[in-house]
């Protein structure tokens, strides 16, 4: 078994794909929580996150082979103190072998010093043995899914909401920090290159961002929760006919996000947990399953 730090290439970057498809494969149809939907667009997409994570924090992405085959990788960062863990996958012939504890080590390895930590696992209760092994604590988490009745889309009125762009990053930065202690940074430019949408709200009240793409709320983040729900009102208006809303990694904390779903007929379901080390739930915040 080889563990080896991921090269900026097209075979590794393909060799990652490969290995999340195999991993995350469901035989009964289920969905894993923190893996995107999309075919084609979703593919270019996960190979440019490789490239950039591998860019941006080449110390914490690694892949493991077994006779020259790609049998598992991790990929982790660090934003200003914060630990995340974007990807850790293993197929299934590797698993139960150790291999995910070793990636996640390794990984692990890169956010030595910093105080806080945050992942997205899978419903897999061997995922989350080893996550609370590693001093996770593990919260459930929901998703919302299906259709937006339009007729609960009621005007919001009061806190105007516009279309953001690079000219906004310190605004986005400011609010990160505000609720998970971290910056996003250069992960907005991945966020803003690759989503169809952001959103903003910049009030004397507070403020707040959305990216969205198509019917899914990709990362949200507001300095209340009257910002939050009118950013969310918003970005559901604005899926298109036709295409199902998708909203996932809402914990209890964020019951704000449930009531609003529930208002314009979104169906609430669970999936996987959102996993944190020395920090409680952002609020009102809902995660994006790459850069959380």
């Amino acid at each position: 078994m080889l563990i080896r730090r991921l090269r900026d290439t097209a075979d590794d970057r393909d060799a990652v794909l490969a290995v999340g498809r195999t991993a995350f494969a469901d035989p009964a149809g289920r969905e894993r929580a923190g893996v995107p939907r999309g075919g084609e667009q979703r593919e270019v997409r996960e190979r440019a996150r490789v490239r950039h994570l591998v860019g941006t924090d080449p110390d914490g992405c690694w892949i493991a082979e077994q006779d020259g085959r790609p049998v598992g990788a991790v990929l982790a960062m660090r934003r200003e103190g914060v630990w995340l863990l974007s990807l850790l996958a293993v197929v299934p012939e590797a698993q139960g072998k150790g291999l995910g504890r070793m990636l996640l080590e390794r990984a692990g390895a890169y956010g030595r010093g910093c105080l806080r930590g945050m992942l997205c696992a899978s419903p897999s209760p061997a995922a989350a043995r080893r996550f609370r092994r590693a001093g996770f604590t593990l919260h459930p988490a929901m998703r919302l899914t299906g259709p937006v009745d339009r007729a609960g889309l009621l005007d919001p009125g009061g806190i105007p909401v516009h279309p953001g762009g690079p000219a906004q990053l310190h605004l986005l930065d400011s609010v990160d920090r505000r609720l998970r202690g971290a910056a996003h940074g250069v992960d907005h430019g991945f966020l803003l290159a690759h989503h169809e949408e952001l959103l903003v709200a910049d009030t004397l009240a507070g403020s707040g961002y959305c990216y969205r793409d198509g019917g899914a709320v990709a990362l949200l983040a507001a300095t209340s929760k009257r910002i939050a729900t009118r950013l969310l009102r918003e970005a559901l208006a604005r899926v298109p006919e036709g295409v199902d809303a998708r909203v996932e990694l809402l914990t209890a904390e964020q019951e704000w996000a449930v009531d609003v779903g529930m208002e314009v007929g979104l169906t609430l379901g669970t999936g996987g947990y959102l996993a944190l080390h020395g920090m409680r739930p952002p609020m009102p915040y809902v995660p994006s399953p790459w850069f959380l």
